[in-house]
């Protein structure tokens, strides 16, 4: 399996890393998940919110990376630009959490740019 395809794996998962933070608390009441995370505050919220637009960017960036795999584009990029999507996003998260609007904006913007990148791979 590509390196391409592992970072589609951790970009499945990262999500829950998010969801750890966002629940990790003595009162958190497993019955009604959705309940507590949109009661939240602080930076518990700002997880949810992260884990949120970590699922948000996961189709988008899973299909870049199988569509530049069928087209055949050169798997060295395929890998550079899947694994740089991953560094942003795990800095975009912590972006998050940390609330640093200014830095999330711009790691937000540069896995964009490396998803794009692998549409842009494919079509060449």
């Amino acid at each position: 399996m590509s390196i391409a395809f592992w970072c589609v794996l951790i970009a499945t998962v990262m999500p829950l890393f998010w969801t750890g933070i966002a629940k990790y608390s003595g009162r958190y009441d497993n019955r009604q998940p959705r309940v507590y995370l949109e009661e939240s505050s602080g930076y518990r919220q700002r997880a949810h919110w992260a884990q949120l637009n970590a699922f948000e960017a996961l189709p988008g960036f899973a299909a870049a990376v199988i569509i530049a795999h069928l087209a055949g584009a050169d798997p060295l990029w395929m890998d550079r630009l899947a694994m740089l999507f991953i560094v942003f996003r795990l800095a975009h998260g912590v972006a998050y959490v940390a609330d640093w609007p200014t830095a999330r904006s711009a790691v937000w913007m540069g896995a964009y740019g490396a998803m794009i990148g692998l549409f842009v791979l494919a079509a060449r």
